[in-house]
């Protein structure tokens, strides 16, 4: 008896426990709403952003979680930020796996029906929005060897006349955009002055009022991400530096931690921190696969990119972030946010969540809660503009003792040559010059690669994913240049541009040192990074150089100039 009273006693106990248990899991759901209501009765500073300071971080962690989505600015599913997506990887049409989930298929298309032209009105059939890619950037006084090299013939080649084929989007220049469909009258406010409108009399924004991000989506077409000399692209970079951080979360897919951020304008880019300094090089014993991503390679590889005159790498710009109040606390990615913690040096960390590298012992420290990365803009959302997916034919075994294919049969090429896309066309030729951008860079991480799908196959490869580059300057991996000596094909447009950038007047380190000291994280690279360019670029003139003593100059570089430009050729080949 006195054991069968005890058993129901402790069954009591435990009904209790839970019961308890219970009320303060309620308690602590509610207790977010409560505050919430509390501080807004009871605020009158007007939502002052004041720096957090990592000494008081414990007392007020709970508090500040409980931000509403109003202070944080977290868009609805209305807002832009349907236009965008940033892809690098097989799976990365998918966005962040907590979310930044996409919406109806429905919805986006109702949002974007605002951009597109009336049917059958033939008035309404305008051209693009113009990005200025027809003029010039006038040169400041005493014009810098980036301002000559932009001047020369090679950099003012003209592209063929668009059609509506050979644009991504088709915009009437008269068509509006009604910011307050979006739930923020102040979203092209770039000092988040919701008061302060600039609106048409009518209450409508112009099209030449459209944030920079949209413009820039506006100005892709077949040939090129952005024009050479686009004023969309310099005040893009601004944009992805300033613009005030509304919402954080991080990105599914990949090695290593990538957030997503959105931005007061609704801009959106992909967020890559510092997890090694510029002194640091990769280890002589790491395999490719196992190295850091480097916020400072994708800078870098942007600003390359340009030089090149490639423009196919999506504008990326170094920004400086605070760690508290930029990602902790606009954050609802709440398995990012658990990650965050105070470290003994008392600088704020975290961690997220990825497949390798997201652990505290590979940490994300600020100093206290200060980090640099790279953001790189968005581009277009699937939805609206799909991209294909292509395995790059010359891909690394990603195995530490197999080889691929192509490192072991010296007839591979000719095997390429025979299968699409790359049987006609130029996607070979865009191949040979991603290898070439890959080699300057260092970067043996070149698994895949996308294009836009309305373009078909005759368009340009999308260079993203540039994270693996700049690890290593005393050594030049060769393996990086096998797909052009095994080819030997090259663009003439590219064959020459090369010529001139090996060039004392037009020395590529230089060019790229005065290019990146205007990001705000400068200097980009260290010294024996940019000679190390200098020193590569040298080995692709004397890999071209073979092929066309062994092959001849006509089969080796394809002829893709017309003009006074395609007599710019080496002495030896007039």
């Amino acid at each position: 008896m006195i054991k069968m009273i005890l058993f129901r006693k402790f069954r009591v106990l435990i009904l209790m426990v839970f019961l308890v248990a219970c009320t303060m899991h309620i308690m602590i759901d509610l207790l977010p709403k409560l505050e919430k209501r509390a501080a807004g009765a009871d605020s009158g500073d007007g939502g002052c952003q004041c720096a957090h300071h990592p000494a008081g971080e414990a007392q007020g962690w709970g508090k500040q979680r409980a931000r509403s989505a109003a202070e944080a600015g977290w868009p609805n599913k209305h807002t832009l930020r349907i236009l965008q997506d940033f892809s690098n990887e097989p799976s990365s049409n998918l966005t962040s796996h907590s979310l930044e989930k996409n919406t109806a298929a429905g919805e986006r298309a109702e949002s974007f029906g605002r951009m597109r032209p009336s049917a059958g009105k033939a008035e309404d059939h305008k051209p693009l929005i113009g990005d200025a890619s027809g003029g010039r950037t006038v040169p400041a006084h005493g014009a810098s060897g980036l301002s000559a090299l932009f001047e020369h013939p090679l950099y003012k080649i003209d592209l063929p006349t668009l059609t509506d084929d050979d644009t991504l989007f088709n915009v009437n220049t008269d068509i509006r955009f009604y910011p307050r469909t979006t739930g923020n009258q102040g979203w092209h406010n770039d000092d988040g002055n919701e008061e302060e409108e600039v609106f048409s009399p009518t209450g409508e924004v112009t099209a030449e009022s459209y944030p920079n991000w949209l413009r820039f989506h506006i100005g892709i077409n077949r040939y090129e991400l952005y024009s050479r000399h686009s004023p969309v692209l310099d005040a893009l970079l601004k944009d992805l530096v300033i613009q005030r951080i509304t919402s954080v979360a991080m990105k599914s897919g990949g090695t290593q931690l990538k957030l997503i951020m959105t931005f007061q304008n609704y801009g959106q880019a992909l967020f890559k921190p510092m997890k090694q300094t510029r002194e640091q090089e990769t280890p002589p014993d790491f395999f490719y696969f196992s190295d850091f991503e480097r916020h400072n390679a994708e800078i870098a590889a942007f600003h390359l990119d340009r030089i090149l005159d490639f423009r196919r790498v999506p504008p990326v710009a170094g920004r400086l972030v605070n760690m508290t109040r930029e990602i902790r606390d606009v954050t609802r990615d709440k398995k990012l946010w658990r990650t965050f913690f105070i470290s003994p040096a008392n600088n704020v960390c975290f961690y997220g969540e990825c497949s390798y590298y997201c652990s505290t012992e590979h940490a994300l420290c600020g100093k206290p809660d200060q980090i640099e990365g790279s953001l790189a803009a968005f581009l277009p959302d699937l939805n609206l503009a799909k991209r294909k997916t292509w395995r790059n034919p010359w891909r690394r075994s990603y195995h530490k003792r197999k080889k691929a294919e192509w490192e072991v049969d010296p007839d591979y090429c000719d095997e390429v040559k025979q299968t699409p896309p790359y049987d006609r066309g130029t996607r070979l030729l865009d191949i040979m010059d991603m290898t070439i951008f890959d080699f300057l860079m260092g970067n043996m991480d070149r698994h895949h690669y996308e294009t836009f799908e309305k373009f078909g196959n005759d368009t340009f490869i999308i260079h993203l994913d540039n994270g693996r580059g700049f690890g290593k300057h005393s050594h030049d991996e060769l393996s990086i240049l096998v797909p052009l000596s095994q080819c030997c094909r090259v663009r003439q447009s590219t064959y020459l541009r090369l010529q001139l950038l090996a060039k004392e007047e037009y020395q590529l380190s230089s060019l790229m040192e005065e290019s990146l000291l205007r990001d705000r994280l400068s200097p980009i690279l260290i010294q024996p990074h940019l000679l190390a360019m200098d020193r590569r670029l040298r080995l692709v003139l004397q890999v071209l150089a073979g092929c066309i003593e062994k092959e001849g100059y006509t089969s080796v570089v394809e002829e893709d100039l017309e003009g006074d430009s395609a007599t710019h050729r080496s002495p030896g080949h007039r």
